[in-house]
């Protein structure tokens, strides 16, 4: 009986909008490292395109990797990925196997 009214006192003592906030803070999280794992996986894979021999196994791969990456971005809100594009150094022929070549920013 004494864990249950403790377990009451507790949610008297918490407002609701901090348990909120609790858990608008842990889907962030998870967001952060899943949009960081995903980036990781383009990382990887365009490293192996560019050391095998295999071109067309990784090109396949990278081209997987960059498109889920990208959709793990607009998901989040991050709609533009030319600054992504530049920095990872993702090269046309793994975008042009996206289905479309993005527009340069003006």
């Amino acid at each position: 009986m004494s864990g249950l009214r403790d377990s009451l006192d507790l949610i008297r003592t918490v407002r609701p909008e901090a348990g909120t906030s609790v858990l608008e803070h842990e889907i962030l999280a998870e967001r952060a490292s899943s949009l960081s794992a995903a980036e990781r996986r383009v990382i990887k894979a365009l490293q192996e395109l560019n050391a095998s021999q295999d071109r067309s196994f990784w090109l396949g791969e990278a081209q997987q990797a960059v498109w889920a990456y990208f959709v793990q971005r607009e998901l989040i809100g991050f709609r533009k990925h030319h600054d992504v594009i530049r920095d990872l150094g993702i090269p046309p022929e793994v975008l042009n196997g996206l289905g479309a070549i993005p527009a340069r920013p003006k």
